[in-house]
């Protein structure tokens, strides 16, 4: 299992399609990935669009992850990457 911490840095958050983006990406690994937000301990299936969006994480907001399984090193990797790019919206 690998763990870390993300922040949200685009201006939009985690809204409807930065976490659609999201959902596509996790859907392409096997290894479950779950999301965390750090100050109220929401947890959130990265696979499933309305669980994403339960988190109503806006700007700012730093979210746990959480991934296991067989492709869990570059599910991991993926899901960072896709925060520190801020969907593609910086």
């Amino acid at each position: 299992m690998l763990e870390g911490r993300v922040k949200i840095i685009n201006r939009l958050g985690l809204h409807a399609r930065a976490a659609a983006q999201l959902v596509r990406l996790a859907s392409r690994f096997q290894s479950k990935i779950k999301l965390r937000r750090a100050d109220n301990s929401v947890i959130a299936d990265a696979k499933s669009i309305l669980s994403v969006l339960t988190l109503a994480a806006s700007k700012g907001v730093e979210l746990e992850i959480e991934v296991e399984g067989e492709d869990e090193q570059p599910a991991f990797e993926s899901v960072q990457e896709i925060f520190k790019d801020g969907f593609g919206e910086l």
